[in-house]
């Protein structure tokens, strides 16, 4: 979720103005310094507890907030859900790399946040925080922030096992980044027990990424986990590429599976959707479904153009339900996209693409856009 955002470099009067919330004077500090080092943003205020960043907000009416989720006083994620309830604006969070600290980071973007990103410590070092938050805050401040709404949290059903399920004959392969938390919670809560096999890359750094799988298997009908190498694609369950490596779909006979690689970054990102696309191109062919979502960047716009080249079907996700409009717009100008699909209808169109991949008969019910 940390994509190629372009420099920026306005007048003083039009700088992106940040307000920071942290409860450690010295992690205060350091993001002011950090923030300091691109004259497109001006840290505008600090703020130890929500209680005072709420003063702050009223006063000094800021573009994009950092948030940490673990304070005193009243928590981060109560602060963001009230703030977006009653003031919606671009936050990031900024968050531990405890597994307690990640759970609370996903509730956030399922909350509303923007983005996410760790603290430095031992597996981030300051030096990357500081491109990486300049990047965030730059595209916390482009984010269409009407297309949020809360989440209907709906307890999952209860669901058969998979242990036995057959290897999937169809495969849904889906990309997301910035807004994507929310986009495929609304997507996956939507799909049946018996949905086909299902395999997602969606940009967030390592350590999140199993967190958002375990809060999308509490919520859903079909189960959801962090990819592991050689793991079977099946009916029922959706796989999502480990944050840091990448994601190809490959085949043995009849079964479909999953390998987890190293690799350079592609389009800036590890996991790449491109990668997870053209892999899936490659080994599926007519049998599969692919869907790009909200997302900064083209990351994937090829790989699903390669997809609806080899015979599968292909959707993006439209500009008025996208947090950012950048991956789906890329796929929808390089003609990858068939279709292009509200949020609200997504769930229903790869379901019923899904059922008729062997007819040559476009649904009535799609938007088609070519």
């Amino acid at each position: 979720m940390s994509p190629n955002v372009p420099a920026i470099s306005p007048p003083a009067a039009a700088r992106i103005r940040v307000l920071v919330v942290d409860d450690s004077a010295v992690v205060r500090n350091m993001l002011c310094r950090e923030l300091a080092k691109d004259p497109a943003i001006e840290v505008v205020g600090t703020a130890p507890d929500p209680y005072l960043a709420r003063d702050k907000i009223v006063e000094l009416n800021p573009d994009v907030l950092t948030l940490d989720v673990e304070m005193p006083r009243m928590d981060g994620l109560t602060f963001l859900r009230r703030l977006m309830e009653h003031h919606p604006m671009p936050v990031i969070v900024i968050s531990s790399l405890t597994a307690q600290g990640t759970r609370t980071a996903v509730e956030a973007l399922e909350a509303g946040a923007v983005d996410v990103l760790g603290k430095p410590g031992s597996a981030y070092s300051v030096e990357s925080l500081s491109v990486d938050l300049i990047q965030k805050v730059k595209l916390a401040f482009r984010a269409h922030l009407a297309t949020w709404a809360p989440l209907p949290v709906r307890p999952a059903a209860v669901r058969p096992s998979t242990s036995l399920a057959n290897t999937t004959d169809k495969v849904l392969a889906i990309g997301a980044s910035t807004g994507g938390v929310q986009a495929l919670t609304r997507v996956l809560t939507e799909l049946p027990a018996d949905a086909p096999g299902t395999v997602i890359v969606q940009h967030m750094p390592a350590r999140f990424t199993r967190s958002f799988a375990e809060r999308l298997d509490s919520l859903c009908r079909v189960r959801v986990k962090e990819a592991r190498d050689g793991e079977s694609v099946v009916t029922g369950q959706v796989l999502i590429a480990p944050g840091g490596f990448h994601m190809l779909l490959r085949r043995s006979g009849a079964r479909y599976y999953v390998q987890i690689k190293d690799g350079p970054e592609v389009f800036h990102q590890k996991p790449s959707v491109e990668v997870l696309f053209q892999s899936t191109a490659q080994v599926a062919g007519r049998n599969a479904i692919g869907a790009i979502l909200t997302g900064m960047g083209g990351d994937g716009a090829k790989g699903l153009l390669l997809m609806r080249q080899a015979g599968a079907r292909t959707v993006a996700q439209d500009e008025a339900t996208s947090v950012v409009f950048g991956m789906p717009q890329e796929a929808i100008k390089c003609g990858a996209a068939q279709h292009v699909v509200g949020l609200p209808d997504m769930a229903r169109t790869l379901l019923d693409l899904a059922r008729q991949l062997d007819r040559d008969v476009t649904p009535a019910a799609l938007v088609a856009t070519r």
